[in-house]
């Protein structure tokens, strides 16, 4: 440790007076909101407004007469909310895996003594020894330092480490890259900028999402249209001169039928299976309706470090007085393809030999790549020696026993190694160049290259060197005690231009989701030259694009949404609040946000944003804690998976209320028939089997729809902006398939009433023959219905041309179907009780056709419609 330090760490707090403290003020913990109770989450689940909607309707099946389904209904809101309570409980348990933020350990001067404690038992005024790749556990203020560089990346999107001098704060959240140093703790656990920023991201109610507006909109549609229907037909009733008694269970029978009984769920299962579809893609959903909000997203604001980069640095380009050298592939490791002249790859070797000689920073092989150890920027030079060759001593003591170390630091904006034969020196151009002996020789040729890299994103770093004569002192025969006695004459070697390249499948990424009608914006904390060059590469800019800083943002939020509303924009040194406004800016204007990112910065904007994206790999427990999506994987190309199930999930929720509201249609046909006759014309079914059609046939197809896998062309069209329940689905159901489904019902019951010898203007039959009849109009729904559920796999092809064997769970379903179907007309109490009886010949053959006519008459629909489109 440097003298300095050591004497800095000689004191501390007493454990006494250290226990008093955390007593006082608690342990350094972050502050965590109480979790729901799993009473209360049980709860929810069960007795939120689309679960209180089926336990009416299963009351009101009792009332009916009807126990038997009505304990059907309350077993499916039961085992629903039992199978949503577990899927919540499941993700809240990862969250928790992933809250870990604080270390465990931390080194302190306690008694006078170094000694390891728990992070947790920090207290304000403890001496804490700080040292290369230790996490910062609480607010500091530095005391001493040697070389101490801090990655501030997670708090303000910045993927430059930045120098700490005595007398600099550095904040819980941040590790130290470089150097060693002793600080006094200010803040711990709540108190700390880290819990202010968590608190952001905590504060305020979460945004509805768009399905969850969706249902509800969907739910009162239903609810009135069910109520309104059972007061009809009980009015109908007392004019008919039914008993009032009779007339009320008759209007609770229909509006129980209309009752989507599947739709809770079917929309649980959609969103469940899309979850674990994007879990076997490394995407953790911690929240159920953010598969659908996804697919519904209009604009992604993504962060730059770690998202779009590698959050690493590589050397991409040397430049010398020889010549200039470039490396073409990106990463670590000996693959990259090295181009130039003979001369600059020497003069390159040398200059890389140099820059390792004065850095500390190292790449060390690790499942034969290399891996990153201290400074990322001094990582990249070594591995750039390496590259090139340097024979470089990386011993871990390359240092000569009589060297002196002058670390970098903000004002000279360089560092330098004295030994007894050379001085060796690497920084910023501006804290170098003019240091160099003949850089006049040189001409502008140094600055238009520093120029030329710094406007292609590239971080420039200028490194010289001179020799010294064994034992000499300064130039001038003295002895020299400050850097910028050495620091002279110096030989300029080059410069080396350095990236954090983008991630590899980042470009397509982009590409797909453009390609999807979703706006992308870089939202990040790095310079404006270096996110415009990282936007350039991935191809989310086109050569207009407007490139802007974050303090150059309107705070109206409707000037604000006005600017940023286009593809490709480019906000440079954003801060979180920056983030905050561009959310909500975007979402007053229509759009739905979906906000990714890795740090704590952004924890508000991932909260605050539809649906939240996090890093789950580089990310801070900050951010996965506000976000609704993890990409365990980091990578990019997970969330056009994501969308893409997404849109899968809405476009099978339309699914099911397509099939739903055709067998509504078809249910409520023989009601119909029967008011405007008066009450002459019989019931062809009745409310025992319209029931039975809901939860004994519907449900299982229905079910089967929700885990339809997403289409092909699922991404190669705008995002779902439109209703659920909108105008291309009703005319679809109420025009096209409802109505087939109903006039084959009726013309099977009627001609099995013509099959026992029933003629028009004679008194319809009743018993045996009346109950077949039935049994055909029953039969006709139900086939009806089994192919309504494969031509609702799509809204646009014909029912068989996606392969069956993309959803066996819709073949199965049919299967048990028509086993069903079987069981309700031949097993004899349970078909007493329904009053039907198997058809006769007759009425099989037209309650058959209903198969071929609802796959035709739904082909045909589809035909027309594309053909308006191209039109």
């Amino acid at each position: 440790m440097n003298p300095s330090v050591a004497r800095e760490a000689a004191s501390g707090l007493s454990s006494e007076v250290a226990l008093q403290r955390r007593q006082h003020d608690g342990p350094n913990v972050l502050p965590t909101p109480r979790p729901p109770s799993r009473w209360g989450q049980l709860s929810r689940q069960l007795f939120h407004f689309f679960a209180l909607m089926l336990w009416a309707a299963g009351l009101l099946a009792w009332v009916a007469g009807m126990p038997q389904l009505g304990t059907a209904i309350f077993v499916v809101v039961l085992i629903n909310g039992a199978f949503a309570f577990a899927q919540e409980r499941r993700a809240d348990r990862a969250a928790e895996r992933l809250r870990d933020l604080l270390p465990r350990q931390v080194t302190v001067i306690r008694d006078g003594q170094s000694r390891a404690i728990d992070a947790s038992d920090l207290v304000v005024g403890d001496l804490v020894v700080l040292s290369s790749g230790d996490r910062i556990s609480a607010d500091l203020n530095v005391q001493a330092a040697s070389g101490l560089t801090i990655d501030t990346s997670m708090l303000t999107g910045e993927s430059v480490p930045v120098t700490a001098e005595s007398g600099s704060p550095v904040f819980a959240g941040t590790f130290v890259v470089e150097g060693e140093a002793t600080a006094v703790v200010v803040a711990t656990g709540g108190a700390t900028r880290l819990a202010g920023i968590a608190h952001l991201s905590t504060g305020g109610p979460r945004s509805i999402t768009p399905l969850a507006a969706q249902l509800h909109r969907v739910v009162r549609i239903i609810s009135a249209t069910s109520v309104l229907c059972g007061l009809a037909f009980f009015g109908i009733a007392l004019l008919l001169g039914e008993p009032a008694r009779d007339g009320f269970l008759f209007a609770i029978g229909v509006t129980v039928a209309l009752v989507p009984e599947g739709l809770l769920p079917t929309v649980t299962l959609t969103l469940a299976v899309g979850a674990q579809r994007m879990a076997a893609r490394h995407a953790l959903v911690r929240h159920l309706e953010a598969v659908e909000t996804l697919g519904s997203t209009t604009f992604i604001c993504v962060d730059k470090t770690g998202t779009l980069t590698q959050n690493r640095m590589v050397a991409a380009e040397v430049w010398t007085p020889d010549g200039e050298v470039r490396l073409d592939g990106a990463g670590y490791g000996p693959s990259a393809v090295v181009s130039g002249a003979e001369p600059a790859r020497r003069a390159a070797a040398r200059l890389a030999e140099v820059a390792v000689r004065c850095s500390t920073g190292r790449v060390e092989l690790d499942d034969g790549e290399w891996v990153a150890r201290g400074d990322p920027m001094e990582a990249a030079l070594d591995a750039l020696a390496r590259r090139l060759g340097g024979a470089v001593d990386r011993s871990g003591d390359s240092e000569p026993r009589h060297s002196r170390r002058f670390p970098f630091d903000s004002h000279r904006r360089r560092m330098s190694l004295v030994t007894d034969d050379a001085v060796f020196v690497k920084g910023a151009p501006e804290g170098v160049l003019p240091h160099c002996a003949g850089h006049a020789d040189l001409g502008l040729r140094p600055e238009e290259a520093v120029r030329d890299m710094t406007e292609r994103g590239l971080r420039v770093i200028a490194v010289a060197t001179r020799e010294r004569t064994r034992g000499a002192g300064s130039p001038d025969g003295t002895e020299a005690t400050a850097s910028e006695d050495w620091e002279v004459d110096l030989e300029l070697l080059g410069l080396v231009g350095l990236q954090d390249p983008p991630r590899p499948n980042v470009a397509n990424a982009i590409e797909d989701c453009r390609r999807a009608g979703i706006r992308i914006a870089m939202i990040t904390g790095d310079h404006p030259a270096t996110a415009k060059a990282v936007a350039d590469a991935v191809g989310l800019r086109d050569e207009d694009g407007l490139v802007i800083e974050g303090r150059d943002l309107p705070t109206d939020l409707a000037e604000l949404a006005a600017l940023i509303d286009r593809d490709g924009i480019v906000i440079s040194r954003a801060s979180p609040e920056d983030k905050l406004h561009v959310a909500r800016a975007l979402a007053e204007r229509g759009h739905v946000v979906a906000m990714t990112g890795d740090g704590v910065n952004d924890g508000p904007a991932l909260h605050a944003s539809a649906v939240g994206v996090a890093m789950g790999g580089s990310g801070t427990d900050v951010a996965r804690e506000s976000a609704d999506l993890v990409l365990l994987d980091d990578d990019f190309a997970t969330i056009v998976a994501a969308v893409a199930h997404g849109r899968g999930a809405f476009a099978n929720i339309r699914r099911f209320i397509t099939y739903h509201l055709t067998d509504n249609v078809a249910e409520l046909t023989p009601f119909v028939v029967w008011a405007l006759s008066a009450g002459r014309f019989p019931l062809a079914i009745g409310v025992l089997q319209v029931l039975c059609l809901d939860i004994g046939t519907d449900l299982l197809p229905a079910l089967a729809l929700g885990a339809e896998p997403p289409a092909e062309d699922v991404l190669d069209r705008p995002p779902l902006r439109g209703n659920m329940l909108d105008r291309s689905v009703l005319l679809r159901v109420f025009g096209v398939l409802g109505p087939t489904e109903a006039v084959v019902e009726m013309a099977a019951f009627l001609a099995s009433l013509l099959a026992v010898g029933w003629r028009p203007g004679r008194e319809f039959p009743q018993g045996h023959a009346l109950y077949a009849a039935s049994g055909a109009a029953f039969s006709a729904v139900v086939l009806g219905q089994a192919a309504n559920a494969f031509a609702c796999r799509s809204e646009s092809r014909w029912a068989f041309s996606r392969a069956l064997p993309r959803n066996p769970l819709l073949v199965k379903a049919v299967l048990v179907e028509m086993a069903a179907l079987a069981g309700f007309l031949w097993i004899g109490p349970v078909a007493r009780i329904l009053h039907q009886a198997p058809p006769p010949l007759a009425g099989w053959l037209v309650a058959s056709a209903a198969v071929p006519a609802v796959i035709g008459v739904d082909a045909m629909h589809k035909w027309r419609t594309a053909r308006r489109r191209v039109g």
